[in-house]
């Protein structure tokens, strides 16, 4: 492999440059067939009637060579390896998450060991798991793995403060360091809260979340790949998902609707007159479909890898978690998984302005980035370059962020 792919495919990594981007438009030009007709005219200019056989055998020969490179490229060991350990990573990592989420490992047991070695010997395997992890998605090319370590990144880095009570530092490589003394000292209760399962936006329901979806998206066994062999049964060719497009646009205008005036427009009596009544079998049915498509958007998103939609599904699903009381007063329930569910009796008996206005505020958050989660699936805006320390993409290619590697 000559120098020069291989330096592209290194570019590929997370060194914070403009590889990624570069990568996807190359990958794309292959498959149009673009990308071979330019190299076709390049070669091809200055030919004649004059060439002789042997030139033409040459550039033919240079051009079939280069893109048979460019539609089978080779890695290098560094990352072959990386690739290898990431898929371990995850697997050990999730293992070591699902121990602090154990009810056990927060009680003493009969053989005199306290509840407190438990945890302070869980979070050791959590850091140790979750550091491997961090460090091999740095080199690996399996992006639609290394999509959702960047997620649990910025996961990690939203509890900093929670952690950091907890004995656990953040380092500027976006790797964990563990006080085991400071821990030691540490409420047992709080480290539990802190890994939560009845809590879907605790640290570690997040962190539970993204190792499951990392975990299951299909890669082949061969790990001399790059991310076009490592997508989900749901992802197209582009690396979008047309289902979770649909229902994110449908979402969007739903939650639209649900804010709009029109909607809750009072009926009018047979003289044209307005009266005080809504028309609830309306406003049910705006509210049945939007709970529907919020849904259908969250169980075809969430295995997404595309940054984008991820955050994104974040926003919402925070908000929607602030929002729940208010939301279960109109009959809209939200269960541990961040689904809903509408009670339609309890619904219709709301306050209709009072249902109107929340959703002036919320509807109108939701659409927002609804809107933003149909743009990354149907455009593939999965061109991140570099991960900074806190998990945070590197869109732009700007090299501030070199040095996280």
């Amino acid at each position: 492999m000559s120098q020069g792919n291989s330096q592209f495919f290194q570019s590929f990594s997370f060194s914070g440059g403009s590889g990624t981007q570069n990568y996807l438009s190359d990958y794309a030009s292959i498959k149009n067939g673009s990308y071979g007709k330019l190299l076709r005219a390049y070669y091809g200019k200055g030919n004649s009637s004059t060439t002789e056989a042997s030139g033409t055998k040459k550039r033919t020969n240079t051009l079939d060579k280069i893109l048979e490179e460019k539609k089978n490229p080779k890695i290098s060991k560094q990352a072959q390896e990386a690739n290898t350990n990431l898929t371990a990573g995850l697997s050990n990592l999730k293992s070591s998450v699902s121990a602090l989420q154990n009810d056990k490992t927060f009680t003493d047991t009969a053989n005199g060991q306290s509840a407190s070695e438990k945890v302070v010997s869980a979070m050791k395997n959590y850091v140790a798991d979750y550091n491997s992890v961090v460090t091999a998605a740095k080199r690996s090319t399996l992006t639609s793995k290394t999509a959702y370590v960047a997620n649990m990144m910025q996961s990690t880095s939203a509890n900093r403060d929670q952690l950091a009570e907890l004995g656990i530092s953040i380092n500027a490589n976006g790797t964990l360091q563990l006080n085991e003394n400071k821990l030691k000292e540490a409420d047992v209760s709080k480290v539990q809260e802190l890994f939560s399962t009845d809590d879907i936006m605790s640290y570690g329901s997040k962190i539970s979340s993204r190792l499951h979806f990392a975990n299951t998206t299909v890669s082949t066994n061969n790990t001399n790949k790059t991310d076009s062999t490592d997508k989900t049964d749901s992802t197209d060719d582009t690396g979008t998902n047309n289902t979770t497009g649909s229902s994110a646009a449908a979402l969007k205008a739903d939650s639209q609707t649900m804010a709009s005036d029109q909607l809750y427009e009072r009926v009018k009596d047979a003289d044209g007159n307005e009266t005080d009544k809504y028309d609830i079998d309306k406003i049910f049915a705006a509210a049945k479909s939007f709970v529907g498509n919020y849904n259908r958007m969250f169980n075809t998103a969430e295995s997404s890898a595309n940054s984008g939609v991820l955050a994104n599904l974040s926003q919402i699903k925070s908000n929607t978690a602030k929002n729940a009381a208010a939301l279960k007063q109109f009959g809209i329930h939200v269960d541990v998984k961040g689904r809903m569910q509408i009670d339609e009796d309890t619904f219709k008996k709301s306050d209709m302005s009072q249902v109107q206005k929340f959703f002036k505020n919320y509807g109108s958050s939701v659409a927002t980035h609804a809107s933003l989660v149909d743009f990354y699936m149907t455009t593939n805006a999965n061109a991140a370059t570099g991960y900074t320390p806190a998990g945070a993409y590197n869109v732009q290619g700007s090299s501030r962020y070199a040095d996280f590697i």
